[in-house]
């Protein structure tokens, strides 16, 4: 006889994917207002590469330092303190105007946003069997996406009506929303009295992790595997990054995309982007049922979306925005189902009490590089005025970042402690 197992861990997917909208959401307000700012405040290219490094850097810092908290604290606690900082951060943007003042306090809304993966994919690991987080992770991952088609609807029509320092403030009132919800439903499974035995059963049929040792940082960087996770998303996070900052610049420079007009390219690309999530989570777990080992489900599904973002290097050569658009798209689209991949490799090889910390070591390479590429295309624009150069790169990045879990994370290998 069948057995009804329940399905309330879908609830917490549900409570991760509106914090994961709502973390985009307070990222991408300035992406949207960046083109009326740059113009209003005299900003200069190279100033609006400097303002977005001020993020960077300190989601950088706050990975690196966030993931091993994590693991300490537990992840309740942790998005509590997280999104409150978030959410502050993001209003205080609307007090400011000098390239200095923005930088402080997108260096806030960084440390803020820093958590929410680490945070994310620590939760999945603990209310989800191994067979089920690729799936949850790219549902949780559409957040993103969300976030990122909602801001563009929304956040001109309050820029235009109430103007833009009302952008931020409502953006950030919105976590202060979610921490409601969160507060008063989250548990881990072991603790929550909601939760039947039978799912209880079923979140924690593979086999029982050691909770209490932690994996030491020196461990954790001794492992060819953790090498080559970072590399992955040092080459990878950049390009998103660059699409979410930089994409409705290159609308309006490119094509006049003000921002009464900018709304409808930017939810088709993110639309698009979506399916991404739900397909790369749902094909690597098809081929797990199928049959094939966990990690080369993962790198196969990841070496598939690499062959999609190749052709986003035509871009600059095209004077029809749709035909821009359904390149960039069809990238996003891939980047977000690598991405459910990638989040996922680390739950698969990794303990759980190391989850947190590798996660976050993770993202600050992805940071670093973010850092770093957001500096250079600042120069390349003020230089060239050009975005050849800029696509070049992310239509190479995928393949290189497959290649390196290529060589660097086996099939077979679980990591012990």
């Amino acid at each position: 006889m069948s057995v009804k197992i329940g399905n309330y861990r879908w609830r917490i997917v549900l409570l991760l994917f509106f914090v994961t909208t709502i973390n985009y959401i307070d990222r991408q307000v300035l992406g949207i207002l960046a083109p009326q700012l740059q113009v209003q405040f005299g900003w200069s290219e190279a100033d609006y590469g400097f303002i977005i490094m001020a993020f960077q850097a300190a989601y950088a810092i706050g990975l690196i330092s966030m993931g091993a908290l994590l693991d300490k604290i537990g992840t309740r606690l942790g998005f509590i303190i997280s999104v409150a900082l978030l959410s502050v951060a993001g209003m205080f943007h609307a007090a400011f105007s000098s390239v200095v003042a923005f930088a402080i306090a997108r260096f806030g809304l960084g440390i803020g946003a820093s958590a929410n993966f680490p945070a994310a994919i620590k939760t999945v690991a603990e209310w989800f069997p191994k067979k089920e987080r690729a799936i949850a992770t790219g549902l949780l991952n559409t957040g993103s996406n969300l976030g990122a088609i909602l801001t563009p609807l929304i956040v001109p029509i309050i820029a235009l009506k109430w103007g833009w320092q009302w952008a931020f403030i409502s953006a950030g009132a919105l976590g202060f929303v979610w921490l409601f919800f969160w507060i008063i439903t989250y548990r881990k499974p072991e603790e929550n009295k909601k939760l039947s035995a039978v799912e209880l059963d079923y979140i924690l049929q593979d086999e029982k992790e050691p909770e209490t040792q932690k994996l030491p940082w020196k461990s954790i960087i001794s492992y060819k595997q953790t090498w080559g996770i970072c590399l992955s998303r040092f080459l990878t996070d950049p390009i998103w990054w660059f699409f979410l900052y930089w994409l409705p610049k290159y609308l309006n420079s490119n094509y006049q995309i003000d921002l009464t007009k900018i709304g409808l390219p930017l939810i088709v690309i993110y639309v698009v982007s979506m399916g991404g999530s739900i397909f790369g989570g749902w094909f690597s777990s098809y081929l797990i049922k199928r049959g094939k080992n966990p990690l080369a489900a993962r790198k196969l599904t990841i070496f598939l979306m690499a062959i999609l973002v190749v052709p986003i290097f035509f871009t600059s050569f095209t004077s029809n925005m749709w035909l821009a658009v359904a390149l960039i798209s069809m990238a996003t689209f891939a980047h977000q189902g690598y991405a459910a991949n990638i989040f996922t490799i680390v739950s698969d090889i990794y303990p759980k009490n190391a989850v947190g910390s590798v996660t976050g070591l993770a993202g600050f390479s992805g940071a670093i590089g973010g850092v770093l590429f957001s500096g250079a295309v600042g120069l390349i624009l003020q230089i060239t005025g050009s975005y050849y150069v800029v696509f070049a790169i992310a239509s190479l990045a995928y393949l290189l970042c497959w290649l390196s879990l290529y060589l660097f994370v086996p099939n077979n290998q679980k990591i012990e402690m």
